[in-house]
């Protein structure tokens, strides 16, 4: 299988992995190497499961600042992610409220019973 020039075995753009290597070492750089939801904390060793985050979801809005950014886990990330896209399937990630029920199913009981004996 040949692979298109400009991209790599995974399918993305030479272009992109630079950008996403440039923007992963600023991170890095600038903020401490803990996980932003579980404060997992990483070293040397096990670096490359630390993640950076768009809090936006826009990989293309890396402002120097790194407002955007912030670094989870690989399993804080899929979790991120995974809650954003169900909630553009499915809507508002929050829990409806539900009324009380105000029916009640044995409010004639008592009268049949009567009726019985």
């Amino acid at each position: 299988m040949t692979i298109p020039s400009g991209e790599n075995k995974r399918g993305a753009s030479q272009n992109y992995l630079q950008k996403e290597q440039g923007y992963r070492e600023k991170a890095l750089k600038m903020y401490p190497w803990i996980c932003g939801r579980c404060a997992r904390e990483f070293n040397s060793k096990n670096i490359r499961e630390l993640t950076v985050h768009h809090r936006d979801h826009n990989h293309d809005n890396n402002p120097s600042d790194g407002s955007n950014w912030e670094l989870l886990c690989l399993y804080c990330h899929d979790n991120e992610h995974t809650k954003f896209h169900e909630h553009i399937l499915y809507g508002s990630t929050k829990a409806k409220e539900i009324a009380p029920a105000t029916f009640n199913p044995f409010a004639q009981l008592k009268d049949l019973m009567d009726k019985k004996n």
